[in-house]
């Protein structure tokens, strides 16, 4: 406590004037750009490893950089989410995972942690589709490279239930949402991005370029720079009873078992 105490000061007696003009100017309100996603982790620092100031990322963070299904779960995660886009008019999320994740090596032994940490077991659960991959076509894993390939995993399946949230879905069928998958590799400061056309998580090479006017994100436009999008595409609407009880009818059938059934969701 004593180093935060003296932080503290530190902050007030000096760094607080550099930044004074901008938070006179964010007291009026925010106006974040970015929805972005990420693990606890205390090595994570979103503003440090994107160099942007306060007010440009609205952060939610939690064990594993999880987003329960629709439904699933009456915590703060879906009504950040939710306030983020309606509220705030959030079109950019980012789903930042990290390597040597703890929470995907507690996925990998999630029968152990029942007794000892039912809650985080509870938790992890939400990944429950990423441990079913892992288990599907990853078997010949183990290790480092297990816990990598749960880290690439888990952000897809997060990806995967972000998209069950009406708010998310109806920006992505208007065109006015794009979502991206990050894993930050601590070790040696590089950011890899999911490039679905590649199925894999390559070197950032492309971002969407931004409307002149207004900020707003231009469909089908990039330039070479930063991260690509994760293809934002989703199936068309279904009927509730092809996609079976799930919160989002709009899902195949074959993807609301896999994250709502996959998550032990019982309806």
């Amino acid at each position: 406590m004593k180093k935060l105490i003296r932080g503290l000061q530190e902050f007030q007696e000096h760094r607080f004037d550099e930044y004074r003009g901008l938070f006179e100017q964010l007291a009026h309100g925010q106006k974040p750009k970015v929805l972005f996603i990420t693990c606890s982790d205390s090595r994570i620092v979103p503003n440090l490893l994107t160099q942007t100031e306060p007010g440009e990322l609205f952060v939610v963070r939690n064990a594993g950089n999880i987003v329960p299904p629709y439904g699933a779960a009456n915590g703060g995660e879906g009504a950040t989410i939710e306030y983020a886009v309606h509220a705030l008019g959030i079109n950019q999320v980012v789903i930042c995972g990290h390597s040597h994740c703890g929470a995907m090596k507690g996925l990998l032994k999630l029968n152990q942690l029942r007794e000892s940490m039912p809650l985080v077991c509870q938790w992890l659960e939400h990944a429950a589709g990423t441990l079913r991959v892992l288990q599907d076509s990853y078997a010949h894993l183990e290790g480092e490279e297990l816990i990598e390939t749960a880290v690439a995993e888990n952000i897809l399946t997060q990806i995967d239930n972000l998209k069950t949230y009406p708010v998310i879905h109806s920006r992505l069928h208007q065109g006015k949402m794009k979502i991206h998958g990050w894993i930050y590799e601590f070790e040696t400061g590089n950011v890899l991005s999911y490039d679905r056309s590649a199925h894999a998580f390559v070197p950032p090479s492309t971002q969407l370029v931004k409307d002149d006017d207004e900020g707003v994100i231009l469909p089908g436009q990039y330039v070479n720079t930063s991260a690509p999008p994760v293809d934002a595409a989703v199936p068309s609407p279904v009927s509730a009873e092809r996609s079976g009880s799930s919160g989002a009818p709009w899902l195949s059938q074959e993807q609301a078992k896999r994250i709502y059934q996959g998550n032990g969701l019982r309806r």
